[in-house]
C-alpha cells in the first residue's frame, strides 16, 4: 500500500477524536483518523448508543449515537478520511522529523503530528479461548459483520447473550438467508432489553433459530483447513457438535491499551501525562486528549476532552504552519472559517 502523507493523524474516532478532527480542520491542518472499531463513535456508540447523555453544552439530552452523528456532520466539510476497523501498531520518529505509523491492516502514515484520543484504550472484541481460532478470523470467524448476503446459504453460529449477539441473530433471522442459525450461550438468560429478548424468544419459538446451551471447547477442521464444526461442552456434561460455515462471536468488547504502551511515551498508571497549555505528551508533536491523558485536576468528561482538543489543535497548527501567525478566529464572524465550513455567503446569526 502507498504511504499516506498527512499533517495530523488522530488515533481514536470517539467523540473527543471527532471533535479533535473538527478543531484541526478549523486550523487548516490536513487530518486522517484511525479507529479499531468498524464505525466511528467510540465508547459512546458502542456501549451506550441509545442511553441519554445530559452534559453536552447546548443539548439538554442526546443519545451516544446522536452525538456521534452530530459530530460527523460537523466534520463533514473538511472531508477527513476515516480508517476504521484497524489499530495503530507502531509509532516512530523519522529522520525528517515526521512520525511513521502503521496499522494492523497494513496502512502506513507519515505525519507531522499525532493525536491520541484512545479513551480507555482501543475497544477490541473478546475472543473465545479456542486453540487455532485465529487462523480462521476474517474468513469464517467474524467479530464484526459480515452482512446477511455474505452468509447466504450458510450454517451460522452466533455466540453470546447480550445486545450485540441478539442483534446479530435477529438481523440474520429476519433476512432469512442462512441455511441454519444457532445461538450459543452458556445459559438461557439474556442481558438485553425486554423488547429485544421478546423478539429473540419469538424467533426461537418459530424454529428459525436454535438455542444451544454450553461453552465452546474445541474446533473441527476439515480438508483444506476449513473450519467445519464447533465442539460444545453442555450443562449435562456431554459434548455436542455444531456444524458451521461461519462463527460470529459476540462476547462484548474489552478496552486494551495495546501497542500504545510500547511507543516510548512517558506514562503514569497506563495514562499519558500532558502539559495543560498544549496537551502535548513527553514526545514533541504527539498530543493526548480525552480519557487517555492525565494532569492535575483531570476530569474524565466529554466536555473536558473537547476543551483539550481545542488547545491541542492550536498547538499543532503552530508546528504544522510555523510560517503563519496562529490567530484566534470566531466561527460567528470569520470569513475564512465560513469558507472552510462551507457556509460562506450565509447570513450572520
Amino acid at each position: 500500500m502507498p504511504v499516506i502523507d498527512t499533517q495530523a493523524l488522530v488515533v481514536g474516532a470517539g467523540p473527543v477524536g471527532l471533535f479533535q478532527a473538527f478543531q484541526l480542520g478549523l486550523q487548516e491542518v490536513d487530518t486522517h483518523l484511525v479507529d479499531a472499531l468498524p464505525h466511528p463513535g467510540g465508547q459512546c456508540a458502542e456501549l451506550y448508543p441509545d442511553k441519554p447523555i445530559y452534559d453536552i453544552p447546548g443539548l439538554p439530552v442526546c443519545s451516544g449515537q446522536e452525538l456521534t452523528q452530530r459530530l460527523l456532520a460537523q466534520i463533514a466539510p473538511f472531508r477527513q478520511p476515516l480508517h476504521l476497523g484497524q489499530q495503530v501498531q507502531t509509532l516512530s520518529r523519522q529522520a525528517d522529523g515526521r512520525f511513521a505509523l502503521r496499522t494492523n491492516a497494513g496502512l502506513e502514515f507519515r505525519t507531522h503530528t499525532v493525536f491520541i484520543a484512545a479513551g480507555v484504550g482501543a475497544f477490541v472484541p473478546r475472543k473465545p479461548a479456542l486453540v487455532g481460532l485465529e487462523a480462521h478470523e476474517g474468513q469464517q470467524v467474524h467479530y464484526h459483520g459480515p452482512d446477511s448476503t455474505a452468509l447466504q446459504g450458510q450454517h451460522v453460529v452466533v455466540m453470546g447473550g447480550e445486545d450485540a449477539a441478539l442483534d446479530a441473530v435477529l438481523g440474520l433471522w429476519e433476512s432469512g438467508t442462512c441455511a441454519s442459525l444457532t445461538l450459543l450461550h452458556r445459559t438461557d438468560k439474556f442481558k438485553a432489553s425486554p423488547e429485544q429478548e421478546a423478539r429473540v424468544r419469538q424467533a426461537l419459538a418459530t424454529g428459525g433459530v436454535r438455542l444451544v446451551l454450553g461453552q465452546p471447547v474445541g474446533l473441527e477442521v476439515g480438508p483444506g483447513g476449513r473450519l467445519t464444526a464447533l465442539q460444545v461442552a453442555t450443562p449435562a456434561d456431554s459434548t455436542e457438535r455444531l456444524p458451521l460455515d461461519a462463527l460470529l462471536p459476540r462476547l462484548g468488547l474489552s478496552p486494551k491499551l495495546g501497542p500504545l504502551a510500547d511507543w516510548g511515551l512517558a506514562m503514569e498508571r497506563k495514562l499519558l501525562p500532558v502539559a495543560t497549555d498544549t496537551f502535548a505528551t513527553s514526545e514533541p508533536g504527539v498530543f493526548a486528549v480525552g480519557d487517555v491523558n492525565t494532569y492535575p485536576g483531570k476530569r474524565k468528561l466529554i466536555l473536558c476532552g473537547f476543551h483539550e482538543a481545542t488547545l491541542a489543535a492550536f498547538a499543532a497548527a503552530a508546528l504544522v504552519h510555523p510560517e503563519r501567525r496562529v490567530l484566534l478566529q470566531y466561527t460567528t464572524t470569520s470569513p475564512r472559517l465560513h469558507e472552510l465550513l462551507g457556509v460562506a455567503g450565509s447570513p450572520s446569526p
